[in-house]
């Protein structure tokens, strides 16, 4: 999207995107995500998210526990969800619809969410495995190295996946900028 449909919209650009991402790495609330647009002027709701993570324009959450006795969990939300509601409102701007844009994600999207999701899965099994080995005296230090290695490699080539799915989804969207991956 040109820059321009970013200040029209109230949408972030790219490097504010990067900023959000850096400084939520670990993950983001719902209402961490809304505040973050409303501070913008943009209309989102909680039932608004709720519609789009049912609709499958978003991932779920992950329950994550908190600290302290009878204290619950939260979800928490992969803090790439910002770029695609970005997305999403800026192809909204464009005169999509939520069925355009869903059929513009769902082919791409869903597989990203299920290859994370399967990752994490594979490390967390890793993971409990080395401290299995550690725990019975054994020496896994360079093993231990080695999947942290590649953990960080994984959660790189996921982000890069994510993006593409994004730059894609834009590219069935009209007035699609270059820097976006469109041909104009």
């Amino acid at each position: 999207m040109p820059l321009a449909i970013y200040k029209q919209a109230g949408l972030f650009n790219p490097r504010e995107l990067e900023e959000i991402e850096r400084r939520f790495s670990v993950g983001i609330s719902s209402q961490q995500v809304i505040e973050l647009f409303q501070s913008r002027g943009v209309k989102l709701s909680e039932a608004t998210f709720r519609k789009y993570v049912q609709l499958g324009l978003l991932p779920t959450s992950k329950r994550v526990g908190r600290k302290g006795k009878h204290r619950g969990s939260r979800g928490i939300y992969p803090v790439t969800i910002v770029r695609r509601i970005n997305l999403i409102k800026g192809m909204m701007d464009q005169d999509m619809t939520l069925e355009e844009i869903r059929d513009s994600f769902l082919s791409v999207h869903n597989g990203v969410i299920k290859a994370s999701e399967a990752l994490d899965s594979l490390f967390d099994r890793i993971s409990d495995r080395l401290g299995r080995l550690e725990a019975a005296g054994r020496s896994v230090s360079g093993l231990t190295r080695d999947a942290n290695d590649i953990s960080k490699l994984s959660a790189d080539l996921m982000k890069k996946i994510d993006k593409l799915s994004s730059r894609l989804a834009v590219i069935g969207s009209s007035n699609v900028s270059k820097d976006q991956g469109g041909s104009t």
